[in-house]
């Protein structure tokens, strides 16, 4: 893998030296972090690994050179295209300049980056999925048979052509489950839709990220490890958390991992309903009939998985008190985050 890595670097500084504009710079971008681009398959090769950690931890760092030196091209180049205009205009005005105003990522892309960089280290491979899926994806693939109490819970949106907007990252499970097979480690960010009422916690459409171990002998103290250190690495610092009791028909037994408000500090505030905790991340282990649907030899594999709530993370990250301010579109709020 470290030759491999050392390759592709090699590649890339040579074919970057090459660039000439933005339209190039863009397809270099597409070869290497696209989504059929040498990262990918380089996470595809961490399940032939055996030291896949060590193996992750190269891979991200070249993500990261490679995003970093894209980032400084585009720069430069963007610097040269207006020099180019300066020098075509008739009429030079030294007092004129072109300010270039900067945009920002909004602060889930931010989030949703940072813990997918936090799990490619351990070994995850990041996979995508739809918005509209079937039944069977969103709730019979997860052990929610028809008229199952369990699908009042989740307010669907349902289409004409009995389709559905997945409420949850879970609808990824079945399919995932059937690419990759056991063992398996993946996350799946994506945006859920919930008909639901609108307050300072909850929205009708936000985003998480599913999360799935599966191999011999896992059991719940590894689910409260990759918890806890994803929320150390986020927070830069041991997070406060607690795992209480909950219901979801995926898993047995089913937890809900609570983080303490970072915007009280636990004191009680809106954005924690006054409690001085945040709903964060169902999870539990994955039920055996969820695993049978999805070719998983029970006998032999267990797992867990979780839905971690990127947007509530987003709020405890960057302390966002109001959910609703993601969706409001407010430039004056999101051009906070420039120089993040």
């Amino acid at each position: 893998m470290k030759d491999r890595i050392e390759a592709l670097t090699a590649s890339f500084g040579a074919s970057l030296a090459e660039v000439a504009d933005l339209d190039a710079l863009e397809a270099l971008r597409v070869e290497y972090l696209g989504k059929r681009g040498h990262l990918t398959e380089l996470m595809k090769g961490l399940r032939d690994v055996a030291d896949k950690k060590a193996a992750g931890q190269l891979i991200n760092s070249f993500k990261v050179d490679v995003e970093a030196k894209i980032a400084e091209r585009e720069t430069a180049l963007y610097e040269e295209a207006i020099n180019a205009q300066i020098r075509r205009a008739k009429k030079y005005n030294p007092t004129l300049t072109f300010p270039r105003e900067m945009g920002s990522y909004h602060p889930i892309t931010l989030a949703t980056r940072e813990v997918e960089a936090i799990f490619e280290s351990m070994g995850f491979t990041i996979e995508n999925y739809a918005e509209i899926v079937g039944d069977y994806e969103c709730f019979e693939a997860l052990n929610i048979p028809k008229h199952h109490p369990a699908r009042d819970m989740q307010d669907t949106y349902y289409l004409e052509n009995g389709q559905l907007l997945k409420t949850h990252t879970s609808a990824a499970q079945n399919a995932i489950m059937k690419k990759y097979g056991a063992p398996l480690r993946a996350i799946f960010p994506g945006r859920c839709f919930r008909n639901e009422s609108t307050d300072a916690c909850h929205e009708n459409t936000f985003f998480q990220m599913e999360g799935m171990m599966i191999d011999e002998n896992i059991s719940i103290s590894n689910l409260i490890y990759f918890m806890k250190t994803m929320l150390s690495e986020v927070f830069n610092r041991d997070v406060k958390v607690r795992l209480r009791p909950g219901f979801f028909p995926f898993v047995e037994p089913g937890f809900e991992l609570d983080i303490n408000c970072e915007i009280c500090g636990g004191d009680g505030c809106p954005s924690c309903k006054n409690s001085g905790w945040l709903e964060l991340c169902p999870c539990g282990m994955i039920h055996p009939n969820v695993l049978r649907e999805g070719g998983i030899d029970t006998e032999k594999y267990t797992g867990f998985a979780f839905g971690l709530g990127l947007t509530r993370l987003a709020m405890m990250r960057y302390g966002i008190k109001d959910i609703r301010d993601f969706n409001s579109g407010s430039l004056k709020a999101l051009s906070q985050f420039k120089s993040i």
